[in-house]
């Protein structure tokens, strides 16, 4: 990618964590995602913006290999989780998810108790030597996703009996629960309340501490208050990345600028 517009290049003041390096997405004959280059980097949040259909969520997808669940996808490139290609053939894409966890735009609760939602990944994983082991971990989850105050006396109520931002919040946990190295939101807030938005917003900045975290997200401001780097995409391509406070006051390509005064998007 020729053009990349890298605004800051101590953009990484933190230890990598992910590197990808001319990544091409293909559904079918649709070339969708074009020779993008990204480093992210631990402990931080890192925000993938753009105008709807501009690959951010496909490429989103790539770091965790949900696009091998679509028959016609095909992803060239390297994406190192570590150093490691989590391409390679001998890597296993159920272990890789539970290091490099997903939570979607639109909460989506597996239809059982708030318990067994939590439970589910460590269980499969085998995470959990008896039953005390596997309730300590569905507890720290909840606290981590800042939801056990709310649920702790109704771990046995389905899932699907809490609040929209409650579910969303119970997502989390039960990607958390596995103890990824990397968390992946796309659009999370995009069906929350302006309340339930801004609880995740403010969890997303705890989840920093101890996780690498990118976010799609359709809202520039949310955006602005959550990230610490930046990485803009357009018709495919990722147009600029650098530390967010600049990429939105003084950026360096003029298709971001376009997007952020509103003239494309």
């Amino acid at each position: 990618m020729n053009d990349l517009q890298v605004t800051d290049p101590t953009v990484q003041t933190r230890a990598l964590k992910i590197s990808a390096r001319q990544v091409d997405v293909f559904y079918g004959d649709t070339h969708a995602i074009r020779k993008v280059d990204v480093d992210i980097a631990d402990k931080t949040v890192t925000a993938f913006i753009g105008p709807s259909g501009c690959g951010k969520s496909t490429f989103l997808r790539c770091l965790n290999r949900m696009n091998d669940t679509i028959d016609t996808a095909r992803v060239a490139g390297k994406i190192r989780l570590d150093g490691e290609d989590i391409y390679d053939p001998r890597v296993d894409p159920v272990q890789l998810r539970a290091r490099v966890g997903i939570v979607f735009q639109k909460p989506n609760p597996f239809p059982k108790s708030i318990y067994d939602n939590v439970a589910y990944g460590p269980r499969i994983h085998g995470l959990a030597r008896d039953k005390a082991a596997l309730g300590g971990i569905v507890e720290k989850s909840l606290r981590r996703a800042a939801l056990w105050d709310e649920v702790k006396d109704r771990l046995g109520a389905p899932g699907t009996s809490l609040s929209g931002g409650q579910q969303q919040r119970l997502c989390i946990a039960r990607a958390v629960a596995t103890s990824p190295e990397v968390l992946l939101m796309d659009e999370p807030c995009s069906a929350l309340d302006p309340i339930a938005t801004a609880q995740v917003e403010e969890l997303i900045d705890e989840l920093r501490r101890r996780y690498s975290v990118v976010i799609v997200t359709h809202s520039m401001q949310q955006a602005a208050r959550v990230s610490q780097n930046t990485a803009v995409f357009h018709l495919g391509e990722l147009v600029e990345f650098g530390e967010t406070g600049q990429i939105f006051t003084n950026p360096n390509d003029p298709r971001t600028e376009n997007y952020i005064t509103g003239r494309i998007g």
